[in-house]
């Protein structure tokens, strides 16, 4: 069959048939605690340090798990993040036809219980016993409301502003209508779903089928999974419409017991989720609820025992409702750990969600685009009248879907050695660039030289890395025959150096082992850090020795400079599994140690062959992707060629700010986030070169200047927190001394936000003078940058501080793009002209129709690890095969990764389309620039915004980028690891964490609509 030709997208989402469409519900609702009685934040504050900041809103999450855990049914909403209205915002909300989840003989003792958590100190009982009598005496009532679903407002820029109270209730309305179509069919059976508690932080409304078995499976036995729908409500830069995502994904269940322990494993340092359907009503006078019911089960240190722990968070929900007689007991977290099976079997009693910190299991995450389809077809019947699918979106006919220069999609077999050789070519030309960009560079015979280090642990991974250096760089003969002698007696100040010369520069490689001289003799840096036995691994205990080690690293490597010129320095080194622990993996300060002797690092695995992990076979092949990655931070890029001749000004040059995470958020500490700027100069037309710089504030005395992009990364390690924190004083605002206390969160996003907006008017003072297209990410930067929400961008405008929006600089154009991330772009599929399944289209998309002509929407290939993938897999039901040798026999994919790429939404903010800009050109100039011709797979982002992403690692290791293995640079447009690049469709339970701050809430809930 051949394949499909798709010329339109069609997205999983809804939006209003009109500005004027309407629906309204009603509710019951239930005020803030705070604004019940004065007295419950007079309880709060008792007993505060007269220096510390006062409550000014009740705690309520303690009250938040139990109304999850037994009484789903009540609508939980985020603190206000300002008044909206007359009317004051509400708290708690549950629809008019369901009977009172919270009677008063459930409520009252709730409430008294929480008011002793509040405050259980012996000096405040009499305070506690006044705030308990005011509560009898005046209990908070539920009051009648009716509340609008769809009518909003719009913002200065023309965008929809959904009302607060939206983003929850009218997704929940339309997941109880979806509901109300019954069962979903299928060809083994049907799928049945109950919706989801909705808490503070949870985004929109979640529908959850019951748990399906699979087997047999790789380990064997029986697997289990649900269908997830979630339903979340966005808005889109200048489009007056909010619109509603279908968000179809697989939750697997973790239902494997350790042998040794007898337990299933929870990870430590998060919480897991766990699902609970009562049997019976659970609450005297409520009736039993067609939710799924949620609670958290943690595993903690338990200091008094010196020993892990396992059980429900907090103490468990229960524990607030202990004067209650239960219609049930509330279930024991000892027996569902060690039976977790038997519990989901029994009517999903209990069933705890997968995590992949749990190990592997046999069913994959994901869905393929043509079952998504369905399953968006099958809930399209639930559509009220004012609402209608989102418009198809159409591809643009201004350029093909790849740049000019990238690599031939079929090669017949007597080209491809000429088309790798020019490839090889091409790729030492961007070499010589870079190497000719670092400005303080040696030179011999008039030759630029590419100065690198291999740190070898093992002969056969130096034997393959120098052949795949020579192969990769197409250089001539074998540098030099040392003997093996040599090789293993070679140190930083003595090494082995091997050479070619190539056309366009030298290459001279420096070879050692990663060993030093200890106090206990030979000592190498590539093992695990050096933490004490006994000690508690601590932040405090880990940094520490991460410092250590960095200190160790950088005064070994400094015996190994050759001069001034920034170097690269490949290191072999074993996996973070293969170490006592992830806290025992030196890779994070390896990459410290060499920056600071001034050398950025790429890593490549030792090969091994153990059990579940292979790396002898394809060692080749990783050090080619360990050399592609390492020449890549030196600046060496071929940069991919649009080829448009109209509507984006001549020489334009891309810039791209990041903000780089400086360290995690804290209960009492705002996570510091520093922006980090990169700009890409392309070279004369046709040539692929580009020159890659980094902003450096601190060049030119302070003034800023940019400085190549190696420089760049080096310098962020000063950012790098291994240290542990001493709390300094500060100076408050009189300039005295507040001795060790904190600011609180507020203070520091504002002076985040100001120091950011004062660091991003300098680099755009800088991009004067020259075209420049400058790329943003919505989700990475828009809560330091709040411009960037779609409740404050205007169209051709820009505001970067304090002061009103202006007209956007005449050589400036902005360019923002936003991800799937929260579910902030919908799914989507290729709609096949003919009969068959939907596929996976890769191009430029706009709407069909309507639209404010400044949004786009960016789809690329599927990776290589991806190309067997069949579009039409289904994970519920067998299907006949399609092709190949056992075309017609069934098969069924619930043990394949369901991949789908990400939608990336571009949206044009800012051109000058009076001076002939075409925003759909530059929104073109954004998706080719996610395919540079030397990278093996597309980029989940455009290069300019990858390259400056990539600098987090050098300031702060975050899961995904704690191991930097050969080919890490390519983030490609999804990753079967959730964790690293998320999907479309390919999706696991998130973390559970603290309550979102103000402006996490925001982010999360709202979707970057507005503060």
């Amino acid at each position: 069959m051949p394949a499909a030709t798709y010329r339109n997208v069609q997205t999983a989402s809804w939006i209003p048939v009109d500005r004027e469409a309407s629906v309204a519900a009603g509710y019951r609702v239930l005020p803030f605690p705070e604004q019940w009685r004065e007295a419950i934040l007079t309880l709060c504050n008792a007993g505060l340090e007269p220096d510390a900041e006062p409550w000014r809103t009740a705690p309520t999450r303690r009250l938040e798990q139990v109304l999850q855990a037994f009484a789903p049914d009540v609508l939980v909403m985020p603190r206000p993040f300002h008044d909206r209205g007359d009317e004051p915002a509400r708290w708690l909300y549950v629809a008019e036809d369901v009977p009172d989840p919270l009677p008063p003989n459930v409520l009252t003792p709730l409430l008294n219980r929480w008011l002793g958590e509040l405050r259980p100190e012996r000096e405040h009982r009499e305070l506690l016993k006044s705030v308990r009598a005011q509560l009898a005496a005046h209990p908070p009532a539920w009051e009648p409301v009716r509340r609008e679903l769809l009518t909003g407002d719009l913002t200065g820029g023309g965008t929809a502003a959904p009302q607060a109270h939206q983003f929850t209730l009218t997704t929940d309305w339309l997941a109880r209508r979806i509901l109300r179509l019954g069962p979903y069919p299928y060809d083994a059976g049907s799928l049945h779903f109950r919706a989801m508690p909705r808490g503070p932080k949870d985004r929109g409304s979640e529908l959850v089928s019951q748990p399906l078995p699979y087997g047999p499976g790789k380990p064997a036995g029986t697997w289990w999974f649900s269908v997830v729908l979630n339903i979340t409500l966005h808005t889109v830069p200048f489009d007056p419409l909010p619109r509603f995502h279908l968000h179809w994904s697989i939750r697997r269940w973790a239902t494997r017991v350790v042998a040794k322990s007898g337990r299933l494993h929870l990870p430590y340092g998060s919480r897991t989720t766990v699902l609970l359907r009562p049997r019976v009503p659970v609450l005297p006078g409520v009736p039993l609820s067609e939710r799924f019911a949620v609670a958290q089960l943690e595993r903690r240190f338990d200091k008094e025992k010196e020993a892990f722990t396992d059980g429900w968070a907090d103490g468990g929900p229960a524990r607030l409702l202990a004067d209650i007689a239960f219609g049930e007991p509330f279930p024991d977290a000892d027996a569902i750990l060690t039976d977790p099976e038997d519990w989901l079997r029994r009517d999903a009693r209990a069933g705890i969600v997968y995590r992949t910190a749990m190990g592997s299991h046999a069913v994959k995450a994901g869905l393929m685009p043509n079952q998504c389809s369905q399953l968006t077809e099958w809930a399209q019947q639930a559509i009220p009248e004012q609402l209608r699918p989102a418009p198809r979106l159409t591809h643009t006919a201004l350029a093909g879907a790849k740049p000019l220069n990238a690599p031939p999609g079929n090669i017949k077999k007597e080209g491809k050695e000429q088309e790798a050789a020019r490839r090889t070519a091409e790729r030492r030309a961007a070499v010589a660039h870079a190497v000719a960009a670092l400005g303080d560079v040696s030179v011999s015979d008039n030759l630029l030289v590419l100065e690198a280090r291999l740190l070898w642990q093992t002969v056969e991974m130096r034997s393959t890395a120098v052949a795949a250096l020579v192969e990769r760089l197409g250089l001539k003969g074998d540098g030099g025959t040392p003997s093996e002698d040599a090789h293993r007696e070679a140190t930083p100040a003595a090494p082995v150096v091997l050479e070619w010369q190539a056309p366009e520069l030298t290459v001279r490689l420096r070879c050692y082992r990663p060993v030093r001289d200890g106090a206990d003799g030979a000592v190498a840096v590539t093992d695990g850090l050096v933490i004490p036995e006994r000690a508690r691994r601590t932040r405090e205990v880990v940094m520490a020795a991460v410092h250590a080690r960095r200190t160790e690293t950088a005064e070994w490597l400094r015996r190994d400079r050759t001069g001034g010129a920034l170097a690269l320095a490949l290191v072999e080194i074993d996996r973070a599994e293969d170490f006592t622990t992830r806290d025992h993996d030196p890779k994070f300060a390896l990459r410290l140690g060499c920056a600071d002797a001034g050398f950025v690092t790429q890593f490549m695995a030792v090969p091994k062959q153990v059990k579940g992990y292979n790396t002898v076979g394809n060692q080749h092949h990783r050090a080619l992707m360990a050399w592609d990655d390492g020449l890549r931070q030196l600046g060496a890029r071929v940069h991919p060629e649009h080829g448009l001749e109209e509507g984006l000004p001549d020489g334009m040059r891309y810039a791209a700010v990041w903000m780089v995470r400086k360290n995690r958020t804290t209960r009492t500490r705002w996570a510091a986030d520093v922006p980090v700027a990169v700009l890409v100069t392309p070279h004369a037309q046709g040539s692929g070169l580009a020159r890659v710089q980094g902003w450096d504030p601190d060049a030119d005395d302070g003034a800023g200047a940019w400085v190549p992009y190696p420089a760049m990364l080096l310098r962020l390690t000063r950012l790098a927190e291994v240290r542990p924190l001493v709390p300094a004083p500060r100076e408050a605002e009189d300039g005295q001394q507040t001795g060790g206390k904190r600011r609180s969160w507020r203070a520091d996003r504002e002076e985040q936000r100001r120091l950011a907006e004062e660091w991003l008017q300098k680099v755009r003072a800088s991009l004067r003078r020259e075209p420049t297209l400058l790329f943003v990410d919505a989700q990475n930067a828009r809560s330091h940058w709040t411009w960037l929400q779609d409740g404050r961008t205007a169209p051709d405008r820009i505001r970067d501080g304090h002061a009103e929006a202006r007209h956007l600089d005449a050589d400036l154009r902005l360019l923002r793009v936003r991800s799937s991330t929260n579910r902030e772009t919908p799914q989507w599929w290729g709609v096949n002209p003919k009969e068959g399944p939907n596929g996976m289209p890769s191009h430029l998309w706009l709407p069909e129709g309507d639209g404010s002509g400044r949004i786009f929407y960016s789809t690329t290939p599927k990776p290589v690890q991806f190309k067997s993938s069949a579009v039409e897999a289904d994970k519920l039901a067998p299907r006949p095969i399609r092709m190949g040798k056992r075309k017609g026999q069934p098969t069924i994919d619930t043990g394949e990764v369901g991949w789908m790429p990400a939608l990336l939404e571009v949206a044009v903010l800012g051109c000058h389309e009076e001076y002939g800009d075409d925003p759909q050109a530059l929104a073109l100039t954004a998706h080719l620039l996610r395919q540079p011709p030397d990278y093996p797979e597309a980029l989940a982002l455009p290069l300019p915004l990858h390259l400056a992403g990539l600098g987090q690692q050098y300031v702060l290791p975050t899961r995904g980028q704690q191991e930097a293995p050969a080919g890490d640079d390519v983030a490609p447009a999804a990753d079967p690891d959730p964790a690293k690049y998320p999907a479309a469709g390919l999706e696991e339970e998130p973390e559970a964490r603290e309550p979102a701050d103000e402006d996490e809430q925001l982010l999360l809930f709202e979707a970057s609509f507005q503060e």
